[in-house]
Formats: structure tokens, C-alpha cells, sequence
């Protein structure tokens, strides 16, 4: 079983200087510098809940042709049994190029996790620990950056996962303080 998702888009910008006074006694305010443009990318990520290590492959889109790359790469380090991919019903998981292309990998059978229960994927809390690993308070000049980011962080986290289980712990049992006996 293979948990699977999509973060993004990661928009590679880089951030000016932090803003100052001018000698005149002004303040230089920092220049708005933010787009959606052509450079943005996307991190297709799965993970195996049952040894915790995670596959991650980065895309410039968000379509059938990426996620059909992505599935082949999770059949490239699957090489034995049948993988149930646990996903969202985004169109491009469900589109008519992805069913073809599943048709002839019939080891490859989609779970679909109902709309509004995205939690239900242990894919979106590894992005979360992913984001803290790979993204958090960095800037990045182009996507080559973030894919590089994305391929070390990965590595770190494979290198120190352990299973994954949906759920919380049980809470400790709480032990009682002291019994009173009151005589009369």
C-alpha cells in the first residue's frame, strides 16, 4: 500500500535584502515580489506506511502525464506483489490517459479516499514533515533548487523512518493518588 499526493505549487523566488532607513532618515520598504508564473513546481509524493519510507519526484504541472511518471517510478521500487495506491480523486488520477495506462500495469489498483477526508491519507501528515525538512524558511532561485531540496530531504527522512500507524496513542492509565479509609 502506497499513500499518494500532490504538494504544491513551490514557487522558486528569491527574497530581497530585509528593509532599512535611508541616510535621509526614510524607511526603504522591501519591494513586492511575488508571481505565479511558469516556474512554479509541483511535489508528487508517496509514501509506504508500513517501513515509513517515502518516494518524491518533482514536476513543472499537475497532470496525467507527471502522475503517470510518478506511478511508474513507485512500480520501479515496488518490483514484487500488487500496490494499492491510497489518493484523492484528483481529474488527472482518474483521467482517460491514467485508466489506459493502468490497464496495462495491472499491478497498480487506486483506493480513493472520499472528498473532505483528505486526513484520511498518512500522505498529508508526511507533507508536513516534509515542508519542515525541505521548505520551511528557504528561498530558492529555480526549480532545480527545489528539486534538489526535495531529493535531500527525502533521503534524510528515509534514512531515520520507522512504520506509520493512523491513530493517536492510547493515553497513559492514570494511577491513583492514595486511598483514604475513614473509621468512625
Amino acid at each position: 500500500m502506497i499513500c499518494a499526493d500532490e504538494l504544491g505549487p513551490v514557487i522558486p523566488r528569491t527574497f530581497p535584502p530585509a528593509p532599512a532607513w535611508s541616510p535621509d532618515g526614510h524607511r526603504i520598504k522591501a519591494e513586492l515580489d511575488y508571481s505565479r508564473g511558469p516556474e512554479k513546481t509541483w511535489v508528487y509524493g508517496g509514501l509506504r506506511p508500513a517501513d515509513g519510507q517515502a518516494l518524491t519526484m518533482t514536476a513543472s504541472s499537475r497532470n496525467s502525464v507527471f502522475y503517470q511518471q510518478f506511478l511508474q517510478l513507485i512500480e520501479d521500487a515496488n518490483p514484487d506483489g500488487k500496490i494499492w495506491i491510497v489518493t484523492d480523486n484528483l481529474s488527472s488520477h482518474n483521467s482517460l490517459s491514467t485508466r489506459t495506462w493502468l490497464e496495462d500495469h495491472p499491478r497498480i489498483h487506486h483506493a480513493f479516499i472520499p472528498v473532505g477526508a483528505c486526513w484520511l491519507n498518512l500522505q498529508e501528515g508526511w507533507w508536513r514533515i516534509f515542508r519542515k525538512a525541505a521548505l520551511a524558511g528557504r528561498s530558492f532561485a529555480n526549480p532545480d533548487d527545489i528539486a534538489q531540496a526535495t531529493t535531500l530531504a527525502t533521503d534524510q527522512l528515509n534514512s531515520r523512518a520507522g512504520p506509520w500507524i493512523w491513530g493517536r496513542t492510547p493515553p497513559p492509565t492514570r494511577s491513583l493518588r492514595r486511598r483514604y479509609v475513614y473509621l468512625l
